[in-house]
């Protein structure tokens, strides 16, 4: 009886550990990697492009919440999309995007870890880090990996520790005495640029990635139907406040034209605000959040493909386990060439833009999946948002994806098609009584 496999899910997350790993999820890289960039946008006005982009994310995690709470099961977005519209087709492109979304973020995170690390040692080349880490993710992601409640705590306290120690080095040289009028001297305050603040809201939604997947652990969620809602609110809240506390003040103690063109701005930041304070530290603590960020991204878009294979949408050959580690390792022969091309072909704002493009498509299928649902079920108890809210949501997507950079849609757009084709395929291949690889 001993070894018989368990037919679901423990549920071990109450209300506190589930928006620890939330906020732990949404925090990781964004931050670290984009508000440089974003600066170089909006200027002075990053922490507007910061709050539309919470706005926007806010509307989405209502509808998040809600259908978390109708369908308290794993699989997040293809779920919903899935028992919305009944059809596979649909389902399987959802989880072809997400996996590309992985993808591309993992080249977002390796070219914010070049940046962060080239910062603490410049001769080494950036291609050569980028190696480094991708053999690392490769390794660990070929070991496995055993994740548990306690780990994700220490690893949200160390990445959130960089925020807070940016938030108090920037209060102590902006309202330190002699020192705050040479502070407040570097920015001088244009008008506000609403094009430019809702291009850099559209970057700047990439920091908020995360909030989506709490729904993806519902079914180890104690009482789901209360606890994700909540969780998904206050997660998206607390890293929306330290985001757009420490845009602001980055642009109070460095100019925006200077954040944009370095590559470890938040490093930057602090070392302009406390030169006393040792870089080494400082240092250490984006390497990790990036590096975090990367590893899961890893092992998510290792596990779509894997099940892709099964589901027969690539080859049966990518679906198979490593005999002693039980991990689809098949997989990193088709991630690592893709993931080291796309970091090192495109630049951190190019693959930042695409990875934002892509969630918000798929955010538009979420919202739009919540309008259809509350119309053909509506319900009287647990929690629920207005209609206009999903609505709302559906528009505020569309905008931003329209801000997007030409480039970010060309992308997107590129590995949608590539998905539509290799479902086309399968479909024809099946009908011809072909059978899968």
């Amino acid at each position: 009886m001993e070894n018989a496999e368990a037919d679901s899910l423990k549920r071990v997350f109450g209300l506190p550990t589930l928006v620890i790993y939330g906020v732990g999820d949404i925090l990781g890289a964004g931050i670290y990697a984009v508000v440089g960039k974003i600066a170089g946008i909006s200027g002075a006005w990053v922490w507007v492009s910061f709050t539309t982009a919470m706005v926007v994310a806010a509307f989405t995690a209502l509808s998040y919440a809600e259908l978390g709470s109708r369908f308290p099961k794993s699989g997040g977005v293809a779920y919903f999309v899935h028992k919305t519209f009944h059809n596979h087709l649909l389902s399987t492109l959802v989880g072809w995007i997400m996996f590309c979304t992985c993808l591309v973020s993992m080249a977002t995170g390796a070219k914010a870890f070049a940046g962060y690390f080239n910062a603490f040692a410049p001769g080494v080349p950036p291609w050569l880090i980028i190696l480094a880490l991708f053999s690392a993710l490769a390794f660990v992601n070929f070991r496995g990996m055993k994740e548990s409640s306690a780990l994700n705590i220490v690893c949200t306290t160390i990445e959130a520790s960089g925020l807070v120690i940016v938030i108090l080095v920037s209060f102590l040289f902006i309202f330190g005495g002699g020192e705050a009028t040479t502070a407040t001297s570097i920015v001088e305050t244009p008008a506000i640029n609403w094009i430019a603040v809702f291009q850099g809201a559209s970057l700047a939604f990439y920091a908020f990635i995360g909030f989506e997947d709490i729904v993806n652990v519902a079914e180890e969620v104690k009482n789901p139907e209360r606890n994700v809602p909540k969780a998904i609110l206050l997660s998206l809240g607390i890293a929306g406040i330290i985001y757009i506390l420490v845009s602001w003040l980055s642009t109070q103690v460095i100019s925006p034209g200077e954040l944009a063109k370095s590559g470890a701005p938040l490093l930057d930041v602090v070392s302009r605000a406390q030169p006393n304070f040792p870089q080494v530290v400082f240092t250490f603590i984006p390497l990790f959040a990036v590096l975090n960020t990367g590893l899961l991204n890893f092992v998510t878009a290792s596990r779509l493909l894997y099940g892709m294979s099964r589901e027969g949408l690539l080859p049966a050959w990518l679906g198979k386990l490593h005999a002693r580690r039980a991990t689809p390792y098949r997989t990193l022969i088709v991630i690592l060439p893709i993931a080291i091309f796309l970091t090192l072909s495109g630049t951190l704002q190019f693959l930042a833009g695409t990875t934002a493009t892509l969630l918000l498509g798929m955010f538009c299928l979420v919202n739009l999946s919540l309008l259809i649902t509350k119309r053909r079920e509506p319900r009287t108890s647990g929690f629920q948002v207005p209609l206009f809210i999903p609505a709302l949501a559906l528009l505020f997507n569309l905008i931003l994806v329209a801000f997007a950079s030409p480039e970010s849609h060309i992308l997107a757009l590129v590995f949608t098609g590539i998905g539509v084709v290799l479902i086309a395929l399968r479909q024809v291949l099946t009908k011809r009584g072909v059978p899968s690889p």
